[in-house]
């Protein structure tokens, strides 16, 4: 549904994005991630028609596109991180103006407004001025007054950023909703664990480059094969230490008491062997497990975080 190959963006002589891919799947909910300043926003608004790129090619469901094209395009909405609102303007009023605007009927008009704002829970604030609403209810009038056009293709720059829990859970649930109705949703985001959520597809960026893509399983697969092993025994002794250092599959052995932890270089079935050795050995197990797989930890080991 999105194809971008080879996409370079420089403001003066600072590259932004250089030589970007990205394949998106109809259907798919694809995470963005990365540090300030990677060119994740750039990326979008490309997308969306509101920056030029200086080369590189963009397809919107199989088609190359130009960057009008994409701009006057209907079947892509953008929701902006930040977005101004009229004052003194109803919520209504303010669901009608765009609605208008993409070309409804005046008996289309009401049917589609509350369809909408339905979805992303507000009918009960239509009668409420919009600059009064919270920055929670105002993402979801955004993204609602977006999906008014029925689009096909969602940019979503930040939707989660400055709520709360229970406004990022409401976020998250929508996106959930419209992940069934098949539409293709690219967010960028810094929430990490709620994109791990959110999301089919991952893709981290860093210095101006993507450097890791996939389903969201794989990424995470990634960083288990790196994270520690922690054992904890009911003792550790001299002849326990040696056979855990001469095992050809555990490096960076670290002992403390009666916790080891390591990095072991096996896949599960090889550590459920590590596991049933220890116990035929006569080692007193009281936990054999790694650690709890986030997407946090491997963009911080991907992008050389602290």
């Amino acid at each position: 549904m999105v194809e971008i190959q080879e996409l370079c963006k420089k403001y003066g002589t600072h590259i932004v994005l250089d030589n970007m891919n990205l394949h998106i799947e109809r259907g798919q909910t694809y995470g963005l991630v990365g540090p300030n300043g990677v060119g994740k926003t750039t990326l979008i608004k490309i997308l969306a028609g509101l920056l030029e790129p200086e080369y590189g090619r963009i397809k919107i469901g199989g088609k190359e596109t130009t960057t009008k094209e994409r701009r006057s395009n209907l079947k892509i909405g953008y929701m902006p991180d930040y977005f101004g609102v009229y004052q003194n303007l109803k919520l209504y009023e303010y669901m009608e103006f765009y609605a208008q605007m993409y070309g409804y009927r005046n008996k289309e008009i009401k049917n589609v407004i509350m369809e909408q704002l339905d979805l992303v829970h507000l009918t009960s604030k239509i009668e409420e001025n919009v600059d009064i609403l919270s920055r929670g209810m105002k993402q979801r009038l955004c993204l609602a007054r977006c999906l008014l056009a029925r689009p096909e293709v969602l940019l979503l720059d930040e939707p989660a950023s400055g709520l709360d829990p229970r406004a990022r859970k409401d976020i998250c649930q929508i996106l959930h909703h419209l992940q069934e109705q098949q539409i293709t949703i690219l967010i960028s985001s810094h929430i990490l664990q709620d994109l791990s959520k959110m999301c089919t597809h991952i893709g981290i960026m860093d210095g101006t480059k993507m450097v890791v893509q996939g389903p969201v399983e794989d990424i995470l697969r990634i960083e288990e094969e790196a994270k520690p092993l922690c054992i904890r025994f009911t003792e550790v002794n001299a002849n326990l230490f040696r056979y855990l250092e001469s095992y050809a599959l555990i490096q960076d052995l670290k002992v403390e008491g009666t916790q080891a932890t390591m990095r072991f270089q096996g896949s599960e079935v090889e550590e459920a062997n590590l596991l049933t050795q220890l116990i035929q050995n006569g080692a007193g197990i009281c936990y054999f497990a790694r650690e709890e797989g986030n997407l946090e930890r491997i963009f911080l080991q991907i992008t050389k975080g602290d």
